[in-house]
């Protein structure tokens, strides 16, 4: 188990690219302080480089669960291939433990990888995949510490079923250490069965098995459930936790799922367009998102958003309502006085009530009924002839709604997080 420290890097990649394909990376208003980076290197005329990666600081504590999420093709698993050497840098520093391990080799840093394909041999069975990491560094059969003899009847009986064959004393302890991890995982009874026999699920435990088996300082995950159907997903989801959990190992899990983020991780770093936007516990990124990414991406279904302005100290104003905030944000709304601001509130914040001048009149225009709650879309008439604003709402199961019925809502009015629309920071 180790602590794993990222600072300072950049890395680019050749590659071909269009002319016309650019990278825009919007300004979020995070601090740009200690910026690493990893550019891919633009193959035009132009010979400019892009930057998929960068600002990148995070240190990951011995033995947390740190969890990368964001969107398809925001750099989380070029961070992950990073850290497990996959890729070289060309710039900053990882550390693992008390080493730098820029250079190393990935055999060398003591890190074991989980993939979303799981990348299992298929001539093997799940035994000797298992066994496969342990067999690289100390192998029966061509151990120099072996006698000659026992290196020949190790080679003459591998092809016999194992109990059958003979086994040195590294290879009983690789037996043990596989035995012990099949256990772990309940997959003892699969150890003679071919990954072509297994199940998705029984494939991915395998993966998983065969990297605890090394004893790894770190373990990196990439997407490893995004395979897996629902059910299953939330069964091995709950597994690897409590494994995690048991064997204490420092655990960097990249995934796209944001329920998989929040129900899993420690901490979570939201990524997004190459930046770490928020580094966070999960009920931190729920209550108190950085800016408008965070607070959109976090949540299910994602945060509402309505554009509003700041009338007087405490009042906010919309064409269809006006909202008075409580005497705490009068410092905060202070610099925004008379100018436009965006409002965010959550669907679970929102509830069916009765008409009033802080309320919003909505029309229902979808209905999802899951049993143990319902989700409404529902859409604000801004006017006449304005384009509807959609909006999601939770409420409770037993509340008849119809389509097409019109609707009063009324805001928790300390559950409001307010936006600045440039930077799209959240205003504290």
């Amino acid at each position: 188990m180790a602590q794993v420290v990222i600072e300072n890097i950049y890395k680019s990649f050749s590659r071909q690219l269009g002319s016309k394909i650019r990278a825009e990376i919007p300004e979020t208003g995070i601090p740009e302080t200690g910026a690493p980076k990893k550019d891919f290197e633009k193959r035009s005329h132009e010979g400019s480089a892009v930057s998929v990666l960068r600002r990148i600081n995070l240190s990951i504590q011995d033995g947390e669960f740190m969890v990368l999420v964001g969107p398809s093709g925001c750099g989380k698993s070029t961070l992950l291939r990073l850290i497990a050497g996959l890729e070289s840098i060309t710039g900053g520093n990882i550390w693992v433990g008390d080493r730098l391990v820029n250079n190393l080799p990935p055999k060398q840093r003591d890190i074991a990888m989980v993939f979303q394909s799981y990348a299992l041999y298929p001539h093997m069975t799940v035994h000797d995949n298992l066994a496969f990491g342990l067999r690289r560094s100390v192998g029966a059969e061509d151990n120099p510490r072996s006698s000659w003899a026992e290196r020949l009847l190790v080679s003459v009986t591998r092809f016999l079923p194992r109990n059958l064959q003979y086994q040195s004393e590294e290879e009983r302890a690789i037996t043990q250490r596989v035995m012990t991890v099949a256990q772990m995982l309940q997959i003892d009874a699969l150890l003679d069965r071919y990954p072509k026999q297994l199940s998705g699920g029984q494939k991915q435990r395998v993966a998983l098995g065969r990297a605890m088996a090394r004893s790894p300082q770190v373990f990196l995950m990439d997407e490893p459930l995004s395979n897996l159907d629902a059910k299953l997903r939330n069964e091995t989801r709950t597994q690897i936790v409590n494994l995690q959990r048991k064997l204490g190992t420092t655990t960097i899990y990249v995934t796209h799922d944001q329920t998989e983020a929040m129900t899993m991780g420690d901490r979570i770093a939201v990524m997004n367009a190459g930046q770490i936007q928020q580094l966070a516990s999960p009920l931190e990124l729920y209550n108190y998102p950085a800016n408008r990414f965070v607070a959109e991406f976090i949540g299910s279904p994602p945060m509402n958003f309505l554009p509003i302005q700041v009338k007087a100290p405490l009042l906010i104003q919309h064409p269809q309502f006006r909202v008075t905030l409580p005497e705490n944000w009068e410092q905060a709304l202070k610099p925004y006085d008379g100018r436009s601001l965006t409002l965010g509130i959550r669907p679970e914040h929102l509830s069916v009530s009765l008409p009033a001048p802080k309320n919003l009149p909505v029309r229902v225009d979808h209905i999802e009924a899951l049993g143990s709650e319902t989700y409404l879309t529902v859409s604000l008439a801004e006017s006449a002839n304005a384009e509807r604003l959609v909006l999601q709402v939770r409420t409770e199961p037993d509340r008849s709604v119809s389509l097409g019925e019109m609707l009063w809502l009324s805001m928790a009015i300390d559950k409001i997080h307010l936006f600045d629309p440039e930077s799209t920071v959240r205003i504290a």
